[in-house]
């Protein structure tokens, strides 16, 4: 029987990409979600053998229901994947403090939150992994995508710092760091802005979530253990 892999985000377009290929990977998942059931259903529905173990919604822009989000996990974690988030565009100084909040607590808190509560059984396998989808963003920053690009950062510190930490007890954490990718949180773009963002990346094409999806799948083989707290740049050169 495969591993056990918690997917934060399952139903975005990389989430469900992820979920597809560790399926055909053998593991065992537990989805969380949440707005999108009809995505999950659909994916679980079109599975030709059972390794969904359970599913869970929570807002994980609510600290409430973050907690509420432990409570549900009842099967041991081996692995956590994490694929949620959210842009958001805007002037730094018309953004609200509200705004603020809800971006520090989905990618910052959420992430803390949830490995925190996993952790301990981690160190006590002396094994485990965990990993972020970040963004090209969190490394060069992005003008109208500040907190975004913030808050991106701290998940990039968050995977190094801790990688250093959890290394003696054979636990990797790192983080798969993408470009411009072709998901709906793009479709915001018109045609020429996404023709003026091709042009400067030089593969002259959007990543795929599939792509994304196969990077992980790499990370998570044993073969991969010795790599930790690096963040793996999928951008086509941009």
């Amino acid at each position: 029987m495969g591993k056990n892999v918690l997917i934060i985000g399952a139903s975005g377009d990389i989430g469900i990409a992820i979920a597809d290929r560790l399926a055909m990977d053998g593991y065992q998942l537990l989805l969380h979600y949440n707005k999108n059931r009809e995505k999950i259903d659909e994916f679980i529905n079109k599975l030709d053998h059972n390794c969904v173990l359970t599913t869970m919604q929570a807002d994980l822009f609510n600290n409430e229901e973050i907690k509420n989000l432990l409570i549900q996990i009842v099967y041991p974690v081996d692995y956590i994947i994490f694929a949620s988030g959210a842009a958001f565009y805007g002037l730094f100084q018309d953004t609200s403090e509200k705004a603020m909040d809800e971006m520090l607590t989905l990618h910052v808190k959420a992430p803390w939150m949830i490995a925190r509560h996993l952790l301990p059984a981690m160190i006590q396998k002396r094994a485990g992994k965990i990993i972020l989808i970040t963004s090209i963003w969190g490394s060069v920053g992005a003008s109208f995508e500040v907190i975004y690009s913030a808050v991106k950062g701290a998940q990039n510190s968050f995977v190094k710092a801790l990688a250093k930490e959890v290394a003696p007890c054979g636990i990797s954490v790192n983080a798969v760091s993408p470009g411009f990718i072709d998901t709906k949180m793009n479709h915001n773009l018109s045609k020429e802005e996404k023709k003026m963002v091709l042009s400067e990346i030089p593969m002259n094409r959007a990543g795929t979530p599939s792509e994304i999806a196969h990077t992980i799948s790499f990370l998570l083989d044993e073969n991969a253990n010795y790599i930790q707290g690096e963040i793996i740049g999928m951008t086509g050169g941009w």
